[in-house]
């Protein structure tokens, strides 16, 4: 017989601007009615990501208004949630007392609400948080959304570029592959290299971690050595460590020779936290060939590149340079469908017998918040340093 559990998991539509994915989708909603969780989901919640009320119903969901999953629900599963959506957490605070929020809550960026946060005693979980390693994999949600923005931005920069990837062998002659450069071999950049490559351009590509040199290459790319390349750059979480501005400017200096022989350059280096370093300067782009493109996936923290406007395509000097800002959204259901799976391993990590568990060391490192006391050492280090 199956054991219905008294805690209720409510799934919001996302009220940020332009966010299209959702928390959870049809299938892994059953996955959890079947375990005995009763799920709220908020009218509409799926539709902009291509799954319909009706879908959610008939995988044993209560579809209902906004207020009751507010009200009702001790868990909230959301896509960005505390300062990941600032504005709307702050209207709409005092209906989180007392709750558990699951989602992107931008930790970084939380100093501001700790007292708001510990006023109404929530406990929050930030997916960013999640530990890189082997075992928490399946809820790595950071990694799965930058392997759709990798896709998206490669596929931006073809659409925006006036000229083919492939080489073609044609009776009119013979047409030369386009020179792509993904700066960051992380998830997002590894992604962007296979998605070019596939479109047959030569891709070259650059990391200051010397591990993932085998990667880039495995992917068909080549991997430019600018010998700088140090162990020291990733921290042991796997995340990338800020460097100071004398390497950059090193950076800069040895890898603009291949920059501006590029057609698309793709840029993905960032560092949690901390503005992202600036790769491309405005003398780079001066001397790229009229047409090609920029893609700059750190946009929303500052830009690799010199020019770059977050959430805008501007010309400077004949090269269009894409902010581009949420690329996951671009692509809301097979982002969903990952992000939901994210959500749903680690949901059967913490969710013990109908109750909450941080006993496992990747829910120790993920939770943010406790009855509302900030208790991430990381985040707190970091608003130490400040």
């Amino acid at each position: 017989m199956l054991k219905l559990y008294s805690m209720l998991l409510g799934v919001l539509k996302e009220k940020y601007p332009n966010e299209k994915r959702v928390a959870l989708v049809p299938a892994d909603v059953e996955r959890l009615t079947k375990k005995g969780y009763q799920v709220l989901v908020e009218k509409r919640a799926g539709e902009r990501a291509g799954f319909p009320d009706e879908e959610y119903r008939k995988a044993g969901a209560k579809v209902t208004s906004r207020k009751e999953v507010l009200g009702k629900a001790e868990v909230i599963l959301s896509v960005r949630n505390l300062a990941a959506d600032r504005e709307n957490f702050l209207k709409e605070a005092e209906i989180y007392r007392g709750k558990v929020i699951v989602g992107f809550l931008e930790p970084f960026g939380v100093g501001d609400l700790v007292s708001r946060i510990g006023d109404l005693k929530i406990t929050a979980f930030a997916m960013e948080l999640i530990p890189r390693t082997t075992r928490a994999q399946s809820m790595d949600a950071l990694s799965s959304q930058a392997t759709v923005a990798g896709y998206r931005a490669v596929l931006i920069g073809a659409n925006l570029l006036p000229k083919m990837f492939p080489m073609l062998m044609t009776a009119a002659g013979t047409v030369l592959p386009a020179n792509v450069f993904v700066i960051g071999a992380g998830v997002a950049g590894l992604q962007a290299i296979a998605t070019a490559k596939r479109l047959g351009a030569v891709v070259y590509a650059y990391d200051i971690r010397p591990a993932v040199k085998e990667q880039v290459q495995s992917l068909g790319a080549k991997f430019v050595d600018l010998g700088l390349e140090t162990e020291e750059a990733e921290d042991k979480g796997g995340y990338a460590r800020a460097m100071d501005e004398e390497f950059y400017r090193k950076q800069r200096d040895l890898m603009k020779d291949q920059a501006v022989r590029s057609d698309l350059i793709v840029c993905t280096a960032v560092v949690p936290g901390k503005r992202a370093p600036v790769l491309i300067t405005e003398d780079m782009v001066k001397e790229m060939r009229p047409g090609s493109v920029i893609v700059d996936l750190a946009a929303e923290r500052g830009g690799n590149c010199d020019l770059t406007e977050p959430g805008k395509t501007v010309e400077k000097h004949g090269v269009k340079i894409v902010g581009a800002v949420n690329l996951p959204s671009e692509v809301p259901y097979d982002a969903s469908l990952m992000y939901s799976r994210n959500i749903l391993n680690f949901l059967n990590l913490i969710l013990k017998d109908g109750k909450i568990s941080t006993e496992d060391e990747i829910a120790k490192e993920t939770l943010l918040f406790k009855e509302g006391d900030l208790v991430s050492q990381r985040i707190k280090e970091f608003l130490e340093e400040g």
